[in-house]
């Protein structure tokens, strides 16, 4: 990076609805990633002309360890990350006067606003003032898993994966999405851990994002579960299961779940060093197409579906993701910069431009595998009036299962030498274990 200093801005409590009602906390992951403390107030900077590093926080007042109880000094933390240097906030100004400081993307409006104060300048210049290259050496950096990451990790897979599996054992006709939801946390939380994302819960598996936990489980349903926990050093996890609310899946939904499955098999055999993630969406949307056209709801030659852009119908976002100490890894630093590189850039099409990750894939790298179906009842209706993928799109048969819902198959893998490496404790992924899960879980 050469001369100057490195700026590393740690989070602050946020209040939800007034000053002492907070949020529940997460430090900034690559504050976290260099100096190691979980703990609001503090920002810490690399000197790179001196060799000094700094974290800066004030100490609890006497007023506050009323509330809270004793509690080590900054320098005392500090120095059980390996930093000798501490100052009081109050001396960053006069420490970062008149110095090329390199800072990465603010994504918190508050920070926002102390960096304008800090440095006299604009939102606006302090929005667009981050260092490009500290940008992509902290990518970098963070890409590459050590081992004591990879153990964290596999933690947080191992508890996601126990996620899973309570909801496979327990979800039954009647009940509510927000019940289930509560055991995803209910499980996290029995490992004293927090858990990675806001889960998706639902029997609505075409919204592919969907918070909505008010529906009722029934007979002929699929559920859609996407969830994970983080482990006890706030690496996360990110698995999906599909599964019927019955003891079976009708013959429709096995069909297009084991289409599902054999795509998810042929992307995890192909991952390796060197190969492009862009490479193995590709294959997926093809292996996916070939299913649909077995099934009828997809016609013509593979190739020419997904050159056209036909999967979309089914198949709207990205194969997977980065993932680390963010669930999607590195995300405020931007997907150009994480996901691609300047050999790569990122596609704009529907459907690739949801692709989060592109780039070639490195020993150390960690990733989600995550390919689906979706049928979305507005998407058919608009592609259907405009005539688009008249060659490609059964419409008359897809029409009558308009109301299919989603499915989705997640899992976790670290980037070996010679191929991929699940993460986490291995769960039922065919169509006929997931059954015999449920046929036990029912009877």
């Amino acid at each position: 990076m050469g001369t100057g200093v490195l700026l590393f801005l740690g989070n602050k409590e946020s209040s939800i609805n007034f000053k002492d009602n907070w949020y529940p906390y997460r430090q900034d992951s690559t504050f976290l990633y260099y100096f190691g403390l979980n703990l609001p107030g503090l920002h810490a900077l690399i000197d790179l002309d001196s060799g000094k590093e700094i974290i800066f926080g004030d100490d609890l007042t006497l007023d506050e360890i009323v509330w809270t109880g004793p509690q080590p000094t900054i320098a005392e933390m500090s120095a059980k990350v390996g930093i000798k240097d501490t100052y009081t906030l109050d001396k960053m100004t006069a420490y970062l006067s008149h110095r090329e400081v390199h800072y990465l993307p603010v994504y918190r409006p508050e920070h926002t606003v102390f960096m304008a104060s800090l440095f006299n300048r604009s939102y606006a210049e302090i929005d667009l003032g981050y260092s490009l290259s500290f940008i992509k050496e902290v990518a970098a950096q963070r890409a590459v898993k050590s081992p004591e990451e990879l153990s964290s990790l596999h933690e947080a897979a191992s508890i996601t994966s126990q996620i899973h599996l309570t909801l496979m054992q327990q979800a039954k006709a009647g009940m509510k999405e927000y019940e289930l939801a509560s055991r995803v946390r209910q499980v996290a939380h029995e490992q004293n851990v927090n858990i990675s994302f806001q889960p998706i819960v639902t029997i609505e598996g075409q919204i592919l994002h969907n918070h909505y936990y008010g529906n009722t489980l029934s007979g002929g349903d699929m559920l859609l579960c996407d969830a994970g926990a983080e482990s006890s050093q706030l690496y996360a996890g990110d698995m999906t299961r599909t599964f019927p609310v019955d003891s079976t899946f009708s013959s429709l939904q096995k069909e297009l779940y084991d289409v599902v499955h054999r795509s998810h098999l042929a992307a995890i055999a192909a991952m390796k060093p060197g190969i492009k993630f862009l490479d193995l969406h590709l294959l997926v949307c093809r292996i996916l197409v070939e299913g649909l056209i077995e099934v009828g709801l997809m016609k013509g030659q593979p190739e020419e579906a997904v050159a056209a852009g036909a999967h979309t119908m089914f198949f709207q976002c990205g194969l997977g993701h980065m993932m680390g100490l963010d669930v999607h890894d590195m995300e405020n630093l931007g997907e150009a910069h994480v996901g691609y590189n300047d050999q790569l850039k990122k596609s704009d099409a529907f459907g690739l431009k949801s692709l989060r990750l592109g780039k070639e894939l490195a020993s150390g790298y960690v990733v989600t595998v995550e390919p689906g179906i979706y049928i979305i009842p507005e998407l058919i209706k608009k592609l259907k009036a405009s005539g688009d993928y008249n060659d490609f799109i059964n419409y008359s048969l897809l029409e009558k299962h308009a109301d299919f819902g989603g499915i989705r198959i997640e899992d976790d893998f670290a980037i070996t030498p010679d191929g991929a490496q699940l993460l986490g404790r291995p769960l039922a992924s065919t169509s006929d274990d997931i059954e015999s899960i449920r046929k036990a879980a029912l009877s």
